[in-house]
């Protein structure tokens, strides 16, 4: 007897390489340690690829710059003194150690100028507790770059002496603050704007904060610039409501930056390591900036997501897009949305966007971004995506059943999560809705790999990835994947006798595994698949021909027990095959 069977090809070509996928995304360290192994052939294959658009700089990219002063203590750079061309092709063999089973990678999107990419600027004060050298700065006084430390616009500070304001960011693994004048990844202006507001708080007689004793005023500064617009935002994050002579602090910031648009005061009353509090109230502008990105003008508040690299924002989103192959008829599904980026610049192509985003500031700015970019077919919902999309798919499960209406065809996900990945309720719940393709934005590419083995379990190909430097000099990058719905005919024929199997219409219904569980879970017996064969003939039940027969003619044969004979038939019974 012939029969022909479907195998799905997909399935076969990953067997054995899956198994690894299944181990718990690794830790920061494992990362850097995965950044620094050699390629493979396969790896080599994929030269870095070049954004054809340049941030605005001078340093040519393709030479290794001297260590930043900084790196030992700051450790925010992962590849201080490596060449650039070398960061992308370990970014490339990371990504294709990730992912590269699951699809094509495509070579990786790098600036032609990694410099000073960084539109969000944060910085903490605090006071100088200890004499000492600092980086950056000479014995002499000097600052790392020759010029004389004396505080004016645009020039690095003079070293403080104990007591003395400082400005920067934690030292790794620490409280302890580390005066930074100027990084090579920040935006130059912003950190201008933090160097002359350290310089303005001795003469208004404003205290920074002391995390020990909870006394102090000044707890962090955050800058925000447009890319396009150049409108600035600067954020005073306080320890209490009242900021002392507020309109002359800010006539006399906006004196030596009058590129600032808006200053808005932030109050952190808590013991907490978050940067950011709950109250705000707006002391100049009008409390948000706007900034243009693929087309589309976007409203930033402090609490906003948007991505910190302009320059590869742009074409990490055109490839998401042309990656969603929108013709105008399709339903969309922007998870995690943000300030609306990816949901706003999709609708122009699509029927009809919903977007999802838990952070309500956010959410705010997204409605308000929709109305200034006159996009009419776009919903957004304050919510946890997760659930979001739970519910979303047991709804539709629901209309599918009759017993709800109006439950719309998903056509399109975006899904752009935190470097957690996504949780398998929520994956599963993507599996629900169906949509054609899932478009995938991923900022760590081992949690990605996690949820791509979810995915392409569950019905989907992933089809290409393509990695993209968000961060250079770090070890982060990030990556868009498209994954599309299995089709029918994504299969391969084969012939297999199946007398040589024991595998009937009836026996389909149950397999011998799950009959064995059966008896085992409800009579506590053990039963081998002899047996099971031998009461299947007793009860009429076809099985193949030389299936558990013995070898030679003389060799004696075990019987099934009365006890386990019965408990086979009950088996038997329980799954319709009697």
């Amino acid at each position: 007897m012939k029969k022909k069977m479907q195998i799905n090809k997909k399935k076969e070509e990953r067997r054995g390489t899956q198994e690894k996928m299944l181990e718990p995304a690794k830790s920061a360290k494992s990362a850097k340690a995965a950044n620094t192994g050699k390629q493979t052939k396969s790896e080599k294959s994929s030269k870095p690829a070049k954004s054809s658009r340049p941030a605005k700089l001078n340093k040519p990219a393709e030479r290794a710059d001297a260590v930043c002063p900084y790196a030992k203590k700051c450790g925010g750079c992962d590849y201080q003194g490596m060449p650039y061309e070398k960061q992308l092709k370990e970014k490339q063999a990371y990504v294709q150690k990730q992912v590269g089973s699951f699809c094509k990678v495509l070579p990786i999107l790098g600036m032609d100028e990694p410099y000073h990419y960084r539109n969000k600027v944060h910085a903490v004060f605090d006071i100088e507790k200890k004499r000492g050298s600092r980086p950056g700065v000479r014995g002499n006084g000097k600052a790392a770059n020759g010029k004389q430390g004396n505080g004016k616009k645009g020039r690095l500070a003079a070293k403080p002496a104990p007591g003395g304001i400082i400005s920067g960011v934690y030292k790794a693994g620490t409280h302890e603050v580390i005066n930074i004048d100027a990084c090579q990844i920040e935006d130059e202006l912003s950190g201008a704007i933090i160097r002359d507001i350290r310089g303005l708080l001795h003469s208004f007689k404003i205290k920074t904060y002391d995390e020990d004793t909870g006394y102090g005023l000044l707890r962090h500064v955050l800058v925000r610039r447009g890319f396009h617009s150049g409108e600035v935002m600067v954020v005073l994050v306080l320890g209490s409501p009242v900021l002392p002579s507020k309109n002359h602090f800010v006539m006399a910031l906006r004196e030596l930056h009058p590129e600032i648009s808006t200053v808005i005061v932030n109050v952190n009353d808590k013991r907490t390591s978050m940067v950011l509090g709950d109250k705000e109230s707006v002391i100049y502008g009008k409390g948000y900036i706007e900034d243009t990105l693929c087309g589309c003008t976007f409203r930033i508040s402090p609490k906003s997501f948007y991505q910190v690299n302009p320059v590869q924002t742009e074409l990490l989103y055109g490839k998401a897009i042309a990656y969603a192959a929108l013709t105008g008829n399709e339903t969309v599904v922007d998870a995690y949305c943000g300030t609306g980026t990816i949901g706003i610049i999709a609708a122009k192509s699509a029927k009809k966007v919903i977007g999802v985003e838990l952070n309500r500031d956010a959410v705010r700015d997204a409605v308000k971004n929709a109305k200034c970019n006159n996009v009419k077919n776009i919903e957004f919902y304050n919510a946890d995506a997760g659930q979001f999309m739970v519910e979303m798919a047991e709804y539709r499960a629901d209309a599918k059943r009759g017993e709800k209406s109006g439950a719309d065809e998903v056509d399109v996900v975006f899904m752009d999560p935190p470097r957690a990945g996504s949780d398998e309720a929520f994956l599963s719940s993507v599996v629900t809705l169906a949509p054609k393709r899932v478009v995938y934005v991923s900022c760590n590419p081992e949690t990605l790999a996690r949820d791509l083995l979810y995915l392409t379990k569950h019905g989907y190909r992933a089809q290409e990835c393509q990695p993209v430097d968000m961060f250079p000099w770090t070890k982060h990058v990030e990556t868009v994947v498209l994954l599309s719905q299995q089709k029918p005919d994504d299969t391969i024929e084969i012939d297999l006798d199946l007398d040589e199997l024991d595998a009937t219409s009836a026996e389909l219904k149950a397999t011998y595994q799950e009959i064995k569980d059966y008896v085992l879970k409800e009579f506590g017996l053990k039963v081998s698949s002899l047996y099971i064969s031998q009461v299947k003939r007793k009860c009429g039940i076809e099985v193949g021909e030389n299936y558990n027969l013995p070898k030679s003619e003389n060799a004696r044969v075990p019987q099934c027990p009365k006890e386990k004979e019965e408990a086979i038939k009950a088996a038997l019974k329980y799954f319709a095959m009697i």
